[in-house]
């Protein structure tokens, strides 16, 4: 059974988004495993806290990815 975990940030992405992750990332597997595994293919999606996630040492927020998002820097 392929389980996917997936980890964003705090508040950037809508419930609708969420879904959307939900929905796509399963459609990759069964299209690499076959649609036999739709039934038994897990998605997680989980939040980490604003500020508890960082890249090179650097702390990103929900702003920071927000800002990213829309082409700016973090």
């Amino acid at each position: 059974m392929p389980f996917i975990n997936v980890k964003v940030i705090e508040n950037v992405f809508t419930p609708e988004q969420t879904q959307q992750i939900v929905r796509g990332l399963t459609d990759a597997m069964v299209a690499i495993e076959g649609e036999n595994m739709r039934p038994v293919t897990w998605c997680v999606v989980e939040e980490v806290k604003s500020g508890s996630w960082g890249i090179a040492g650097n702390p990103l927020s929900t702003e920071d990815v927000k800002a990213l998002a829309k082409g700016g820097p973090a």
